[in-house]
């Protein structure tokens, strides 16, 4: 849907992977309803056969914690057709970020795996200090988002961060193309603004799964509690969407 509405890419959202499974986003290690690699990069590859236009994929914090294991996990995504990663510095499931120099070397590594594949492949290393609590996160956002391009990341992630003036110190001081993610507050700053202020690429993270999901829960409460169909009124075809997924 997202390629005819005419996105010349698409990025993958882990959680709204997990959220079409079944499952919740973020578990920690062992809870046996955390999505494995293996299974996120299955679906993951699904939707690159899907599409004709290139699709970029949430590779979250790499699937384990050492270099040798993201390198692994770059792999394994280029083997699944994608053409770029996420790579997050959140220790697993918590809200403990990777000390600054082994983030910068799980980014070196995914840098060597991917080079060694001769393909293109853009990793965006995304640091979440905003939203880990630690002291000072513009500064530590900074700091870590510079390593990660000197270790090899195209360009940087800086997710909950959505006012004017935290956004430019982060264009200004960062030496690499910057991300964000919008979508999450129906008030954030557009695509004009954000383009004013310098920001290269944007996300919008599983606002669009949410948003679906949510029209799925205000369909069930009608049907459970008045016994009404007014949610058909805003459904596409049967005849739309087999066009759309390549039906006749």
């Amino acid at each position: 849907m997202l390629e005819a509405a005419g996105f010349p890419a698409i990025l993958t959202t882990s959680a709204g992977i997990a959220f079409s499974m079944g499952r919740p986003d973020y578990c920690r290690a062992g809870d046996p309803r955390k999505l494995s690699r293996a299974m996120m990069l299955e679906r993951v590859a699904e939707i690159v056969t899907a599409v004709d236009i290139p699709v970029s994929a949430d590779l979250e914090a790499g699937y384990g914690d050492t270099p040798s294991e993201v390198a692994q996990t770059i792999r394994m995504a280029i083997d699944a057709g994608v053409v770029g990663g996420n790579l997050e510095d959140l220790a697993g499931a918590t809200t403990e970020l990777f000390p600054v120099e082994v983030a910068a070397d799980r980014i070196r590594a995914a840098r060597e795996a991917a080079n060694a594949a001769e393909l293109p492949f853009v990793i965006n290393a995304r640091t979440d200090a905003f939203l880990a609590g630690v002291n000072n996160p513009l500064e530590e956002s900074i700091r870590r988002c510079n390593r990660y391009r000197e270790a090899g990341a195209d360009c940087v992630f800086v997710p909950g961060v959505a006012d004017a003036a935290t956004i430019g110190s982060l264009v200004r001081e960062i030496d690499a193309p910057v991300s964000l993610v919008m979508g999450l507050l129906p008030d954030s700053l557009d695509l004009a603004q954000l383009t004013e202020l310098g920001v290269r690429r944007v996300s919008v993270g599983g606002s669009l799964a949410r948003m679906a999901l949510a029209a799925l829960g205000r369909a069930a409460e009608e049907l459970k509690s008045r016994g009404t169909f007014g949610y058909a009124r805003e459904q596409m075809s049967t005849e739309e969407l087999n066009l759309l997924f390549g039906g006749s």
